[in-house]
């Protein structure tokens, strides 16, 4: 039986002294030294931990819970059982040298100066970091990205965030950590790009709820969500900007949705050019007097286009102002004081156009509502239609339809006809798309200027756009059939991109074998902190030579090669990084806190734990594995009492593909034993580097009545060597200056 203990050696000249791990075994004894120091009078020596008069008491004493956590590790049953003294010193030694890698002060080289053009890149919805991690891999005759920031709601995707590119990587890379859809979004967006220019926007907004009317139907967090994205191109009117979607959205309503996102992408236009338009609409009052009121509105909502939260929010209201103070004026012609005062249909207009002014609280409030009904998952019950309805009238399309209904309601006189009618228009053009506005300045034209109209919004429509497309992450050496659509926004002084070549043919896809085989050495309820050797021939016997074949040395971009190259697990292991970044060792943290307290969980190997599954789905994983396949196992389930109510199980192939990676790694059966997948093998299907840690507390679930653990993110990440893909692409076509 091993004893596991430190001590403290002599005290240096500043009084502090070093602490040491000693392991004694059979009569056998290993120091090694752990990097750390104490003063004498912090250290405990019964409990040989530091005292909490140590400045850093709570980081060290985690690090020494933690190499002994590993130290019993190596004498537990299920490791080997015999070892030399250097294997457990290298053993160990990689952890110490992991720790203070990680807790040293380093000067990180200034990329723009030592290698060729950057140029700069957001990930909006980010995730995990797919994008953002492909991004970083490509480079391009000299050219690079340089990581400028990632957003998303989810705090563990902030913690993986930060430790990967700030910490690891040793980028300024900003994250903002909020919904896209709240008030100061684009204010904050620009607070943190502190005025840097960017040059490429990626992400991917979800659009399951957009409407061909483009108005929130059900009114859940994902709505708008496409809208919102293409505010933040508008702003920042990136050279190019890719957007990946779901394959169903080429075909949702018959392809109109599909049309719709292309109409809007195309209908962008370049804020620097609006004062052109403004000048244009100035000259036709100049010639139509008396449509003064209606094109002053249009000439106030295309400067709608110009601005962001807070000032939008003022210019809405003064908008809205304008329109009121002419209601006041029509008020006394229409209706005498003393009804006024009372009569329901004055004072629906009169409220209305308060509610309207106050447009960003109304929103404020609203997402302040849908955030309690989706936190209260309220949906198909007795309260969703009230939650609906609600939520329907305070749309501004709506007030302004009990607006019309008051005014139709008074019976204005004829001679004020014209009034009225103005000041409707007016509200119609404030809840207008930008195009349609420009429609309805082209109603004021004669053909002449109407063609004039149309040169000009040419010449200021800021994004070209060919068509989205489909790309298969297989194509690009993810070993999984994941196909997304891509629509790619080109700003008009760039060149156009209508497609992302495949950077590998079909026979040299990876298969499942290759990216995992070399993880093939844990069991049920198990986590593994270091890679150990994985003997294919004893594992697989008649079958090893095959799957020993599909093990091929590859290039960077999955290529087969030749010499000097790197089989994908090597490349996993060893990391797809460039040279212009030194990265540290990868290590673990369960929030922010922890982080900023120094406590990490160092080592090779992180997020590699299996569910703890009781005999019963063992049993149904392994009756499952044997039939191949879910629906065909269903008969025998029933027949051995373990059926599922479960909708799918996934059982991988070998020498194929896996099929999307999904939320829930339980959904997946390992190809060579009756367990599911862990974390880290769920990341290497997805293409990320083994050092590419997924942080924060793991989701807790229960499923046959058995809890499982999954890290966030893993399934929603666009893969890596698919968004290196991309973004090679983009670094061939992108240039510096306008054309």
């Amino acid at each position: 039986m091993a004893t596991i203990n430190f001590y403290l050696d002599k005290p240096g000249k500043k009084g502090a002294a070093p602490i040491h791990l000693r392991i004694n075994c059979n009569g056998e004894q290993v120091k090694v030294a752990t990097g750390e120091k104490v003063e004498p009078e912090h250290f405990d020596k019964e409990a040989q931990r530091l005292t909490t008069k140590a400045a850093n008491h709570a980081a060290v004493n985690y690090y020494l819970d933690f190499l002994t956590e590993r130290a019993h590790e190596m004498f537990s049953p299920t490791y080997k059982r015999s070892y030399t003294n250097k294997q457990i010193k290298n053993r160990l030694q990689e952890l110490i040298d992991d720790y203070r890698a990680n807790t040293s002060i380093r000067i990180v080289k200034e990329q723009l100066a030592l290698y060729g053009k950057a140029f700069t890149f957001v990930d909006l919805f980010a995730g995990a970091g797919g994008f953002s991690e492909g991004f970083l891999q490509a480079e391009v005759n000299n050219k690079f990205f340089d990581f400028l920031l990632a957003n998303d709601i989810n705090d563990n995707c902030e913690l993986t965030h930060v430790v990967r590119y700030n910490h690891q990587l040793g980028l300024d890379a900003e994250f903002l950590c909020q919904d896209i859809t709240e008030p100061k979004f684009l204010d904050n967006l620009l607070a943190k790009l502190k005025g840097k220019t960017v040059d490429v926007v990626c992400g991917g907004p979800p659009c399951q709820s957009f409407s061909l009317a483009g108005k929130r139907k059900k009114f859940d967090k994902k709505d708008d969500l496409f809208w919102h994205y293409l505010q933040v191109i508008k702003l920042l009117q990136p050279k190019y900007f890719v957007m990946e979607n779901v394959k169903g959205i080429l075909t949702k309503e018959g392809g109109k949705i599909k049309e719709q996102i292309l109409d809007e992408i195309r209908s962008i236009v370049n804020i620097k050019e609006i004062p052109a338009l403004i000048t244009f609409v100035k000259g036709l009052k100049d010639t139509q007097p008396q449509h003064d009121f209606v094109l002053d509105r249009l000439i106030d909502r295309i400067r709608f286009e110009q601005l962001t939260d807070i000032d939008l929010a003022t210019a809405k209201e003064e908008y809205i102002g304008t329109v009121d103070n002419a209601f006041k004026a029509l008020s006394p012609k229409i209706i005498d004081y003393k009804t006024s005062k009372t009569d329901e249909r004055v004072l629906t207009i009169r409220h209305g156009l308060n509610l309207l002014s106050r447009s960003k609280q109304l929103e404020i409030l609203q997402r302040s509502i849908i955030k309690e009904k989706d936190h209260n998952n309220v949906d198909g019950d007795f309260f969703v239609d009230a939650f609906t309805t609600f939520l329907a009238e305070l749309e501004p399309e709506e007030i302004i339809r009990k607006i019309e209904r008051a005014f139709d309601a008074l019976s204005i006189p004829r001679e004020f006809a014209a009034d009225r009618r103005a000041m409707m228009q007016a509200l119609n053009v404030y809840v207008q798309s930008f195009d349609a506005c420009l429609a309805a300045v082209k109603s004021f034209c004669d053909k002449k200027q109407a063609a004039e109209l149309d040169k000009l919004v040419d010449s200021i429509r800021l994004y070209r756009i060919k068509a989205p497309f489909v790309a298969n992450a297989a194509n690009y050496g993810v070993p999984q059939n994941r196909e997304r659509v891509l629509f790619i926004g080109c700003r008009r002084d760039q060149t156009l991109i209508t497609e992302i070549r495949a950077t590998v043919t079909e026979a040299e896809k990876v298969t499942v074998f290759e990216a995992l085989h070399d993880l093939d050495f844990i069991a049920n309820d198990e986590e593994k902190y270091n890679y150990e050797n994985v003997d294919i021939a004893a594992q697989y016997n008649g079958s090893a030579k095959a799957l020993k074949a599909l093990i091929r040395s590859r290039a960077i971009d999955g290529k087969n090669g030749k010499a000097g190259v790197k089989t994908y697990a090597e490349w996993s292991r060893q990391g797809r990084l460039g040279e212009r970044y030194n990265v540290l060792p990868p290590f673990y943290v369960r929030n922010a806190e922890a982080l900023e307290q120094g406590i990490k969980d160092h080592g090779k190997l992180h997020n590699h734990k299996t569910s703890n599954q009781n005999a019963t789905v063992v049993k149904r994983l392994d009756l499952i594995h044997k039939a191949g396949d879910y629906k065909d196992s269903k008969a025998v389930l029933e027949k051995h009492g373990v059926s599922s109510e479960k909708r799918n199980y996934n059982v991988l192939k070998p020498d194929g593909q896996s099929p999307t990676v999904m939320t829930i790694s339980d959904d997946y059966i390992h190809y060579n034993a009756p367990r599911a997948l862990t974390v880290r093998e769920m990341a290497r299907l997805q293409s990320f580097d083994d050092s590419f840690v997924f942080q924060g507390a793991p989701r807790r679930r229960r499923f046959d009545r058995i809890l499982h653990y999954d890290v966030v993110s893993v399934d929603e990440a666009t893969p890596p060597w698919m968004a290196r893909a991309i973004a090679i692409t983009l670094l061939r076509a992108i240039s510096s200056h306008r054309k």
